[in-house]
């Protein structure tokens, strides 16, 4: 059980009043649960999970970039055509794409989605990863690779005249007018926990992206990136991103019942290594992000509401793995707690991934936008997180330990 702070009416401060939902574009059936060893799109599946997404009332979708995955660029093209409303982020690597290609690429997509493009830049946390596509750039070289990105990709989308570039990484001669966007300049999204991700993300990111943490180390990191944007002379703050795994049913109790279930078939896959990529996975994370999440799991299991992080210690933290776990209502009630903290992007994501993403749809978005509603309407906070309070309560954290094997 977790001290429970006091949930009255009055709204914080640091709330964000508006959210927007993102999920994951999944191209097959794998999941960490049940891995099917294919690397390929399974069409008739893609197109029903974006459509769900978009049914569902999802904002935004993220298509993830690894080294054997397919193209970021060319799935949100397809995501594009087979919605009329999300948003999608295409995850791109600095070092597969030269800077006014990318601008170009990305302009292209604005165009033909009517203004819906978002780019993620991944600077590259693993150097094993990064070399499989020849990227030897030390890891705290790779973010002010980011960062010179950044400023060339704005350039292109908004220089009327051509202009040249001799910098660090990148050099070209009177490139552009370079092809623009479908109206205002593209979103940039950075993440990470390092140093230099909180230098380039802070001075230069439309929005910073972390995954979920303890409530109160995660306003730490608000804090600072934000701290970072002032002392930069931003007007405007990076939109702040957190991303959570919910594992979701009808009750806190029978939510807890699949959690365990869940973890113990997750951490199976993972140790048979089902998943492609596992190999670089293995041992100390070099990430930041990785080895706060781990360090988190190490400390305790349960925080703050609903906040698990044992799926973190059997995947090894490998990307967004900490989870939030009980009844649609208390699960809201926790995202609520985020949002209250300054998050205005929220990405949940599951692990049966389809059939979550539908739940979550149908159970969770709707609570967050009613409470949201009731705020701008009343200028009050509701009263959901009041009485649904997860693990400030005794029983929850009993419910969380009885079905642990």
């Amino acid at each position: 059980m977790t001290t429970a702070p006091v949930f009255g009416p009055a709204i914080p401060p640091t709330a964000s009043p508006k959210v927007e939902f993102i999920s994951l574009s999944h191209l097959n059936p794998s999941t960490e649960l049940e891995p099917i060893p294919t690397r390929g799109i399974d069409l008739a599946y893609f197109r029903r999970y974006v459509r769900s997404l978009e049914d569902s009332g999802y904002d935004y979708t993220l298509l993830p970039y690894g080294s054997g995955s397919a193209d970021s660029f060319v799935v949100a093209s397809a995501v594009g055509q087979l919605t009329e409303r999300i948003r999608p982020i295409v995850a791109l690597r600095p070092n597969t794409t030269f800077p006014t290609v990318g601008a170009q690429k990305l302009a292209t997509l604005d165009q033909l989605t009517e203004g819906r493009a978002v780019v993620h830049l991944i600077s590259g946390g693993s150097d094993a990863e990064q070399a499989r596509q020849g990227d030897y750039l030390p890891k705290e070289r790779r973010y002010a690779r980011t960062s010179e990105y950044v400023d060339i990709l704005r350039r292109a989308w908004t220089e009327p005249a051509p202009f040249s570039h001799d910098g660090e990484f990148y050099k070209f001669d009177e490139f552009g007018p370079g092809f623009a966007p479908y109206d205002t300049p593209i979103p940039i999204s950075i993440g990470g926990q390092s140093d230099e991700a909180f230098a380039v993300g802070g001075a230069k990111a439309d929005i910073f992206s972390f995954w979920g943490e303890p409530l109160s180390d995660l306003r730490s990191e608000i804090d600072r990136v934000h701290g970072i944007a002032r002392a930069a002379g931003r007007t405007t703050l990076p939109r702040i991103w957190v991303t959570f795994r919910p594992i979701i049913a009808q009750t806190d109790e029978l939510a807890w019942e699949k959690a365990h279930r869940y973890a113990t078939r997750i951490a199976d896959t993972f140790a048979k290594a089902g998943l492609a990529g596992q190999r670089f996975r293995q041992g100390t994370p070099q990430n930041v992000g990785s080895q706060r999440a781990l360090a988190f799991a190490d400390r305790a299991e349960l925080y703050d509401r609903a906040l698990w992080t044992r799926t973190a210690a059997v995947t090894n933290a490998a990307g967004a793995s900490t989870a939030l776990v009980g009844s649609p209502e208390t699960v809201a009630a926790a995202i609520l707690d985020y949002i209250d903290q300054g998050a205005s992007l929220v990405s949940i994501r599951g692990y049966d991934t389809l059939a979550d993403a539908v739940d979550y749809g149908r159970y969770i978005l709707p609570l967050v936008r009613q409470e949201l509603a009731h705020r701008e309407r009343t200028g009050q906070r509701g009263t959901l997180q009041a009485e649904h309070p997860g693990n400030y309560a005794p029983q929850y954290a009993q419910l969380a330990t009885a079905g642990r094997s």
